[in-house]
């Protein structure tokens, strides 16, 4: 048994993914350019579709909406990261690490909530065309994304809330890059099982109702497309979702890598390299999945940097009419 000390704790050690000093510089750069790359990508996504009124559609919305969220999903983990291996200080306070724990679980449900949202619409938009935009309405989508946000706050706060009950041991250091749920939970001293009974619950419900409408979403539009008797409606069709279902593969592939790593595998380094896939590369790619075949997300592109170039030489020429 664990020797129990209830004195209370002010700070975690976060070990990261190596405590190799020769790696640290490399592990900086590494991940300094992924958050960069995710924060840009994703930024150039929102400010494209907000500033081109032709992409003011429920799926782009949506995908804005997806857009945020890594943007704060990924500066939940990565900013304390670089901070650390900068500064070679691997503590994180308290409550530090009790709100990261509640942020990543809050931006990681709300992503896999949006892309169950984003998958209804596609099935509206393919069976239901005609439809589309009744059903689809703009009073209906903001609903939908403020009952993801709903949904996921609640939970995220009742899984953060219940570890303020513990008490932990004097080893308080967390085998991980940043405040992993479980890997803080097995650090505690106290009994973890309403801990851990909710955290299985939570998991299966949040995760198993929207797979669950992605795949029912899904086996609709492959029916609807099947139908489809031209070669290129079927493709225009399918072209439609394309995007959408890479996102939505190597979102389930990462997790279920994590997933499976820790249930295989006894070493926690293993466990947080896997974990870098869903917290840092799935937020930096999917942008750039969206944005490599859309037509429409190119085009805005250019023409908000053809606007933003073009305003440079307009202002200095009223400037020396002033």
């Amino acid at each position: 048994m664990k020797h129990r000390n209830h004195t209370q704790i002010t700070e975690f050690l976060l070990l990261g993914l190596s405590e190799d000093p020769e790696l640290q510089p490399l592990l900086f750069g590494l991940f300094l350019s992924m958050y960069l790359f995710t924060v840009w990508g994703n930024l150039l996504l929102i400010l494209a579709v907000s500033s081109d009124s032709h992409l003011h559609t429920p799926m782009y919305f949506f995908l804005s909406n997806l857009s945020l969220v890594d943007i704060c999903f990924t500066s939940t983990t990565v900013p304390k990261m670089l901070c650390n291996i900068w500064t070679q200080n691997k503590a994180i306070s308290y409550a530090g690490c009790i709100t990261q724990m509640w942020s990543s679980i809050l931006f990681g449900g709300l992503d896999d909530f949006l892309l169950a949202v984003m998958a209804y619409d596609r099935y509206v938009a393919i069976c239901h065309p005609l439809h589309y935009m009744v059903i689809m309405n703009p009073q209906v989508c903001g609903l939908m994304v403020l009952g993801c946000w709903v949904i996921c706050v609640l939970n995220s706060l009742l899984e953060s809330l219940l570890v303020l009950r513990l008490s932990f041991c004097t080893d308080v250091e967390v085998p991980h890059f940043f405040c992993e749920f479980t890997q803080v939970i097995h650090l505690a001293c106290s009994d973890t099982f309403v801990n851990d009974a909710v955290m299985n619950y939570s998991s299966g419900v949040l995760v198993g109702i929207p797979l669950f409408g992605i795949l029912y979403s899904y086996a609709k539009i492959i029916s609807s497309i099947l139908r489809i008797s031209s070669t290129q409606g079927k493709y225009k069709a399918f072209s439609t979702c394309a995007s959408h279902l890479s996102v939505v593969s190597l979102f389930y592939c990462t997790v279920l890598g994590v997933y499976l790593s820790t249930a295989t595998s006894h070493s926690s380094h293993s466990t947080g390299i896997v974990s870098v896939l869903y917290t840092v590369v799935t937020p930096m790619l999917n942008p750039f999945i969206y944005s490599l075949r859309n037509k429409d997300i190119k085009g805005a592109l250019k023409r908000f940097f053809g606007i933003s170039v073009l305003k440079v030489p307009i202002s200095l020429g009223l400037h020396k009419w002033s």
